[in-house]
């Protein structure tokens, strides 16, 4: 039986404008248990910026956190993928691009995302990536 995106995603994205903080961001990650966020600017998708992000492109800069913005941050050239498409071919992205999250767009519109460890936990629970998944952080 054919999957399709829309199975697995998690939808309603948190989302935050690209003038947001850095420290903003971290802060809203940390609250909510998330690893990545969408950038969009009204109802328009800007990009997608994960923890890594704001270590690597920003952090580690050594730019004030409070006064960097995530739009420096984010990755904003986006693969995404439809709820209609089959879950395969959103893996197949995933692999072709070394990502490991692709925003999810209906016409234009960031509905949702779709990461590497929900299609784990769908396909195969049993695996390690499975099994880290579904895993609590430990904080």
């Amino acid at each position: 039986m054919t999957q399709h995106v829309s199975d697995i995603m998690t939808s309603a994205p948190v989302t935050v404008e690209p003038q947001t903080s850095v420290t903003a961001v971290a802060r809203i990650m940390r609250d909510q248990d998330l690893g990545a966020v969408l950038v969009t600017d009204g109802d328009e998708l800007r990009g997608l910026v994960t923890d890594r992000d704001l270590v690597v492109r920003s952090l580690a800069g050594g730019g004030d956190p409070e006064q960097t913005t995530v739009a420096g941050a984010c990755s904003d050239d986006l693969v995404t993928v439809t709820p209609e498409d089959d879950l395969d071919h959103a893996i197949e992205l995933m692999r072709e691009h070394a990502v490991r999250r692709i925003p999810v767009v209906d016409h234009g519109h960031p509905i949702g995302i779709v990461a590497l460890g929900d299609a784990a936990m769908e396909r195969d629970p049993g695996s390690a990536l499975g099994d880290i998944s579904v895993a609590r952080p430990n904080t």
